[in-house]
């Protein structure tokens, strides 16, 4: 695959601003959060509610910061006793508001625990800090997207909400299944029954139960278009998954269904949100059409 690196990686690699060589500065230190941390951990993530949804809305569910029962866990920078960064570290790495000075004893907390991560994704200057500390310590990119427009919409989409879209049912599951393999394939270059049918299966049924899943069925029973909340808080959603079947693509539908998309996640929480590549440009001027507005950048790497 081709990479995408911003300048600003660049730039980064040849110095020790990477931090992957050197400790902490004096009177920090980082270690992994506890049920203790729980509110600190809120209120760090708070400061940004849309960036940080994904952690937000983990703590929505689980209701405390401690290590999950799957092996996931939340390292946190503390500056004596307060709070200043921290990182998800499960299946992704995923930054909350952490300085991109602090990257490299994050990365090396990260690799020290011995996990394999699929990906890291967050605010962009956090995240490709964060890669480039761990491919000094040894874990090689697949693909870098380094800049992934975060947009955002709050009120009513500016084009005609398609009313064919609803919430998903666990009745339809075996037909939402394979278009969510399909998108997650055409996104990331690999399938996601890699790793084990079972899981994926369990993540796509978890959305639907939770309410999360958005779809069209099509009059023979196909997902004309999909997509998931796939970070849900009282205040913010976080669309992913946004998938057409081929034989809908260049109709014109987008829009109407994306407008739809806000409807649904509007039910949930007052703002919308997502992110999406640069160079998809398609799919950039649908949003802008319904109304959605940059709000900061992303950064997707995948190992």
């Amino acid at each position: 695959m081709l990479s995408r690196v911003a300048p600003w990686l660049a730039s980064r690699r040849d110095g020790a601003a990477t931090g992957a060589a050197t400790g902490l500065t004096a009177g920090l230190t980082v270690r992994v959060l506890a049920g203790a941390d729980t509110r600190a951990l809120l209120d760090l993530a708070r400061q940004d509610a849309v960036a940080n949804v994904f952690i937000l809305s983990h703590l929505e569910t689980a209701g405390t910061a401690s290590p999950t029962a799957g092996g996931a866990s939340i390292f946190g920078v503390f500056d004596g006793g307060a709070l200043v960064g921290a990182c998800w570290a499960g299946a992704n790495l995923v930054p909350v508001q952490l300085d991109p000075e602090l990257a490299g004893p994050v990365a090396a907390a990260a690799h020290r625990a011995g996990r394999r991560y699929a990906s890291i994704f967050g605010p962009a200057e956090a995240v490709l800090a964060l890669h480039a500390a761990l491919e000094q310590l040894g874990h090689s990119a697949q693909e870098i997207r380094s800049e992934q427009p975060l947009l955002t919409i709050a009120g009513s989409p500016a084009v005609e909400p398609n009313p064919a879209l609803g919430f998903g049912h666990l009745a339809d599951f075996d037909r939402i299944l394979p278009a969510c393999a399909a998108m997650f394939e055409e996104e990331v270059g690999y399938s996601p029954y890699l790793g084990g049918r079972e899981y994926y299966s369990r993540r796509v049924k978890g959305l639907i139960r939770a309410g999360h899943s958005l779809v069209h069925l099509g009059p023979d029973g196909d997902v004309v278009f999909k997509a998931e909340l796939g970070a849900v808080t009282p205040q913010v959603t976080q669309v992913q998954g946004v998938w057409m079947n081929p034989a809908s693509r260049g109709l014109g539908l987008s829009a109407g269904y994306m407008a739809a998309v806000v409807v649904l996640a509007q039910t949930l929480a007052p703002v919308t949100s997502l992110y999406v590549n640069d160079f998809n440009t398609r799919a950039r001027a649908s949003y802008e059409r319904v109304g959605f507005h940059q709000v900061g950048t992303f950064a997707t790497v995948l190992f």
